[in-house]
């Protein structure tokens, strides 16, 4: 696990001054304090900073090719790359190295741009080839490795974090206000947008091209997708041995490691499988992680600890309270822009936990999406196989809880397929931070003739629209891998754990598994509206009873508590000074009736209080930079 970056100039007369480069390269020297490298040839330049995880020894980058013409910069791991070398070799290839890394390099030359299809992992990089005068760059299917780039009339600038591109000279960093509506819709930025208007994410499963010769030019291209292909042909039992199977062997191959490793272990389904598997997959004990409260309706510590004794693991526990807040500077450094999952710091924190003992920890993280994991699956299922009622706002809400807000007062007796066909204006609602109507009242508009409270409706529609051949609960497991999987849970893991020099696996999105449940019916992920039921069946016997039976808890915090008690006067204090930084960009009387309707009114709005308080914290550490 590594950061990289880089510029290329497009004009050879433009030299890349070497001083530049290594200051992009320090601005993430979290991702990798280990080593540092860098690749300097006229107008190009590629930094990296290394984390040790394979090849101690031999695996410093910028790696090059025999003779020198192809350069790699190269952040995550390739897990099949012990198979892939070996049919390099018997192919003509010459290795230096034991690492994965030169595995790509030698894949490449061998196969091109197609060399995708042979990797098996996590992974962005950038590839500059000498002799085609071409850079390619390149991000796993999943998008569990980040790449952000800057494109200019004079350059191309990428990091694997926005700080790396703002370290190179002469970017523009005017803000997005599509990408604040973003923000405030969803609580993170969704698609390839950031939160400045020049600086792009490279999407999962794409891979980009910069050419040199003649004319620069730049096009970037998917190259895998997620295509649900259900198969009605296995029996339940076959599911279960192939998900059995197929999951361990993902983990087997994620625990190749030459340092120490261990797992999060949150005592839910997902993150208690990976410990099991890993446990029958190591003859030693497996070295796990949990993070508790003191608030019991958001402490899972018990049934963690249930797996732990179960399996006879090395555990380690620690308990996240109000003062924790006072992390919050650091992720806003960390994140680079606003993001408002609260689960942010509990998720530092066991980072900071697993970092003292493990160089490299497994999560659990993508069980929900792939096996119709969340409430909303079952919820919009129930909502979707029946006509709406035509009954009050209040009773829809006794009967759907915050799910009536997606229903149109126009629409009566009509599913939730055709309002997700016909009112773009409610898509995505259902799990909006503040809704349409509320970020018309909190966004000032700086450009009266944009409305940019549709542009949020508007890209979940197109993936809904991508994936309208699906069944329904497989459209909703589409759309969350296409936007709240990458552009919430994976970013968020990715820059807690980096910040704190922690390598996360995600067994679970393997490809390989991850096309397998592609191919399970829907009806045995959702089987009577049970969430995950086929993966519960696969992993009952490996598991303590009570894993399966108590109710899913998530990993938020219990903010509806502390912003009413411990740190009430922290809000006043943060968001209604009269010289707070996102009075530029945001209605202050509205914010005031938002704190004050949390603090004394009946509704929690404890979600929407954190999106104005990290927004705030993280325009003020932008004028200070």
């Amino acid at each position: 696990m590594c950061g990289i970056t880089g510029k290329i100039y497009f004009d050879n007369f433009n030299k890349i001054d070497p001083n530049e480069i290594k200051r992009m390269a320090d601005s993430i020297y979290h991702r990798g304090p280990d080593d540092e490298g860098f690749y300097i040839n006229n107008n190009i330049g590629l930094g990296f900073r290394r984390l040790s995880i394979i090849d101690l020894k031999a695996g410093h980058q910028p790696l090059s090719n025999e003779d020198s013409s192809i350069w790699i910069v190269f952040n995550g791991e390739i897990y099949n790359y012990r198979e892939l070398q070996e049919n390099l070799v018997k192919q003509g290839h010459i290795f230096r190295t034991k690492s994965d890394t030169e595995t790509i390099v030698h894949l490449y030359e061998q196969y091109g741009t197609e060399c995708l299809q042979f990797l098996r992992g996590m992974f962005a990089f950038s590839i500059w080839d000498n002799n085609k005068k071409q850079l390619f760059c390149a991000r796993d299917r999943f998008g569990i490795k980040p790449f952000y780039y800057y494109q200019d009339d004079n350059k191309f600038v990428f990091g694997s974090e926005i700080k790396a591109i703002l370290k190179s000279t002469n970017i523009d960093n005017a803000l997005s206000y599509d990408a604040l509506d973003s923000y405030f819709t969803y609580g993170y930025i969704a698609g390839d947008i950031s939160v400045y208007k020049s600086i792009k994410k490279l999407q999962p499963a794409h891979y980009l091209l910069l050419s040199l010769k003649e004319n620069p030019s730049i096009i970037t291209k998917r190259y895998w997708d997620i295509q649900f292909k259900p198969n009605f042909s296995k029996t339940e039992e076959q599911w279960i041995d192939e998900i059995h199977g197929t999951l361990s062997e993902s983990i087997r191959l994620h625990m190749i490691s030459d340092v120490p490793l261990g797992a999060f272990l949150s005592g839910g389904i997902d993150s208690s499988s990976v410990v099991a598997l890993m446990a029958k997959n190591s003859t030693r004990p497996i070295k796990t992680f949990s993070i508790g409260f003191k608030e019991q309706a958001f402490n899972e510590l018990k049934y963690a600890r249930e797996v732990a004794l179960k399996y006879g693991t090395e555990h380690h526990e620690q308990i996240v309270e109000p003062e924790s807040i006072s992390l919050l500077p650091k992720l806003v450094n960390a994140y680079d822009e606003p993001f408002a999952d609260t689960s942010a710091i509990p998720t530092y924190y066991v980072s900071k936990l697993a970092r003292e003992f493990v160089t490299v920890a497994l999560s659990g993280d993508g069980g929900d999406e792939l096996f119709a994991g969340y409430d909303t699956y079952s919820k919009l299922n129930k909502l979707q196989s029946s006509p709406f009622h035509s009954g009050s706002a209040a009773v829809n809400k006794m009967i759907w809880g915050n799910l009536y807000k997606i229903i149109p007062q126009s629409v009566s007796g009509k599913g939730l397929t055709y309002l997700l066909a016909h009112d773009k204006k409610y898509v995505g609602s259902y799990a909006s931070f503040w809704t349409r109507d509320e970020r018309g009242k909190l966004l000032l508009n700086h450009h009266p003739k944009i409305d940019y409270t549709i542009a949020s409706e508007d890209y979940k529609m197109k993936l809904l629209e991508e994936g309208s051949k699906n069944d329904f609960v497989s459209n909703l497991q589409f759309l969350d891998m296409r936007s709240y999987m990458v552009d919430d849970i994976l970013t968020k893991v990715d820059r807690a754990s980096m910040l704190n020099s922690l390598e996360v696996r995600v067994p679970l999105l393997d490809h390989k598994f991850a096309e397998l449940t592609f191919q399970i019916p829907w009806n045995l992920k959702l089987k009577e509206n049970e969430q995950k039921y086929i993966l519960k069946k696969s992993m009952k016997p490996l598991l303590p009873v009570n894993i399966f039976n108590h109710a899913k808890q998530g990993f938020g915090l219990p903010l509806s508590f502390w912003f009413k008690d411990n740190l009430k006067e922290y809000v006043n204090d943060t968001l209604l000074s009269p010289n707070s930084f996102s009075s530029k960009y945001l209605n202050t009387s509205y914010i005031k009736k938002a704190v004050g309707n949390n603090q004394y009114g009946m509704r929690n709005l404890s979600l929407k209080i954190w999106s104005l308080i990290f927004f705030e914290e993280w325009l003020k550490q932008k004028q200070e930079s």
